[in-house]
C-alpha cells in the first residue's frame, strides 16, 4: 500500500521506503501527536523524532535494531511525553536545540544549532533551525534522490505555521524564518512531515503564503 501519512489514535503507523531511509509514521497521545522513526536502509541503525507518549508503542516500533538519537524538536511537553522512558530503555542521546533543552526531562547530550548536520547510519540529516513558536524549534532535512524530506515539528503545518498565540513579533520570526530557511531554499516537491496532523508538500502550501502573512497566523 502505498504511503499516505495519514495515520490516527490507536490506528496502524504509516511507513514509507525512500532510497537509502525508511520512515515510520505513529500518531500517539491525547494530543495526536507524530511520532517519526527513521531507519537506514544500509545499517538498520534508527533515529526517532519526538518521543512525544506511548512509550511501549514507540518501542515496539523501534524493535531490537539499535536506536542512534533521539530528536525532540522542541521544548512543548506534548512533544516529549515518552522521553525518559525511552532515554531508559534504550540508552540512546537526545538532541535538541540549546534554546529548548532546560525544559526537558532529560539532559540534552548532543546539541545541535542551525545547519548542524549528523547521521542516522548513512543518512545525513541538516538541522534548520525555525524561531517563534519556541525559541529553539527545529526541523530536520534529508534530501533524498527523489526529493528532499523535512520534519517540521510544530513550525509548518497544512494550512500555515505554527501557533504564535497572537504576538506579532513571533509570527513575523517564524514566517520570516519559514520563508527565508525553508521555501526560499527547498523546491515545491519537498515533502512536509508535521508534529501533528496530515503532511504536506511545498507546493501545495506555497501559494498561500501572502494570506498567511495577511491573516497574521
Amino acid at each position: 500500500m502505498a504511503y499516505t501519512g495519514n495515520v490516527e489514535v490507536g490506528g496502524p503507523p504509516d511507513t514509507r521506503d525512500l532510497p537509502g531511509l525508511t520512515i515510520t509514521k505513529v500518531s500517539v497521545g491525547p494530543y495526536d501527536n507524530n511520532a517519526y522513526v527513521l531507519r537506514c536502509a544500509a545499517t538498520g541503525d534508527q533515529l526517532l523524532i519526538d518521543a512525544a507518549s506511548e512509550p511501549s508503542r514507540l518501542l515496539e516500533i523501534l524493535g531490537d535494531a539499535p536506536l542512534s538519537r533521539i530528536v525532540t524538536t522542541h521544548r512543548h511537553q506534548d512533544h516529549w511525553q515518552a522521553l525518559r522512558d525511552v532515554v531508559d530503555a534504550t540508552g540512546a542521546p537526545v538532541t535538541a536545540h540549546p534554546f529548548d533543552a532546560e525544559p526537558l526531562p532529560v539532559p540534552v547530550t548532543a546539541p545541535v544549532r542551525d545547519g548542524d548536520t549528523f547521521q542516522v547510519g548513512e543518512a545525513t540529516l541538516e538541522v534548520i533551525h525555525l524561531r517563534g513558536h519556541t525559541p529553539g524549534s527545529i526541523a530536520l532535512l534529508y534530501t533524498a534522490p527523489d526529493r528532499p524530506h523535512l520534519f517540521t515539528g510544530d513550525s509548518l503545518f497544512p494550512g500555515g505555521v505554527g501557533n504564535t498565540w497572537g504576538d506579532p513579533t513571533l509570527f513575523k520570526q517564524l514566517m520570516t524564518d519559514v520563508t527565508e530557511r525553508v521555501f526560499d531554499r527547498l523546491p515545491d516537491e519537498t515533502w512536509i512531515y508535521p508534529g501533528h496532523g496530515k503532511d504536506t508538500t511545498l507546493g501545495r502550501e506555497r501559494p498561500s503564503i501572502p494570506t498567511w502573512w495577511e491573516r497574521g497566523w
